[in-house]
């Protein structure tokens, strides 16, 4: 079983991956933007490059096998993976790869009010002694905002099991996480 964790850049996918991480036995957790930065890697300066790695149908591609595999590996998982997707082209283009290999998928969005996030972004710290490089991933995630409130108010609010986290503790979405998984 795959537990997709979406979310706007700074919402707390991070943070519930871990607290499910911890309360499901046998889980392992993956990265889907590990996949993004070999091929960016792997692509250097090609004339074919492009910006945001999600744009390679090869990424939705490998993230897709890449869950579906670790899913047989721990014998029915879970795999979860926290990671952004805004485009609803590229969520179907995963949830359906995983689906047409029988792998079972659970997508969650952990939401939260503008406000909340905005002042989630201004006061974190991805790097902590380097206020400069902190700095840059803040404005990346302020810039994002309005993606993901645009992909909120179109589709991504339907197609996900949406957890509110306005003024929720992790252990409180985590909590209401597991309750929508069935999960002990």
């Amino acid at each position: 079983m795959i537990i997709w964790i979406n979310g706007p850049f700074g919402g707390g996918k991070t943070t519930l991956a871990a607290q499910l991480h911890q309360h499901l036995d046998g889980a392992i957790t993956t990265d889907p933007e590990e996949v993004g930065f070999l091929l960016r890697k792997s692509i250097g300066d090609h004339p074919d490059r492009r910006k945001d790695f999600q744009d390679y149908p090869m990424w939705r591609e490998l993230v897709a096998r890449v869950c579906t595999e670790l899913d047989r590996f721990t014998h029915g998982g879970p795999v979860i993976a926290p990671m952004t997707l805004l485009r609803l082209e590229y969520a179907d283009d995963i949830f359906g790869a995983l689906h047409k290999d029988g792998t079972e998928a659970h997508h969650l969005l952990v939401h939260a009010d503008s406000d909340t996030i905005r002042a989630r972004i201004e006061s974190s710290m991805e790097f902590p002694g380097s206020e400069e490089r902190s700095e840059k991933v803040r404005a990346f995630r302020r810039r994002k905002l309005a993606d993901y409130e645009q992909a909120y108010a179109t589709w991504l609010g339907e197609r996900a099991d949406v957890i509110d986290t306005t003024g929720l503790s992790p252990d409180q979405v985590a909590a209401q996480a597991l309750a929508l998984l069935r999960l002990p």
